[in-house]
């Protein structure tokens, strides 16, 4: 659940940062993918971290 709300939350903030930087669509796409990327990635990490904790 932590990987699919990173993409999902990492898609949105990547999509108005570019947003707010004046891009277009496929400005805003890019930037949703690789934040939605990163963000999976470190939900991740956490997951397993916390696995591995309990």
């Amino acid at each position: 659940m932590i990987v699919i709300a990173g993409l999902i939350g990492g898609a949105v903030w990547g999509a108005l940062h570019a947003k707010k930087r004046g891009g277009n669509r496929m400005d805003m796409a890019q930037y949703a993918a690789v934040y939605g990327i990163i963000f999976a990635l470190l939900g991740l990490v956490a997951t397993v971290v916390l696995e591995r904790m309990l």
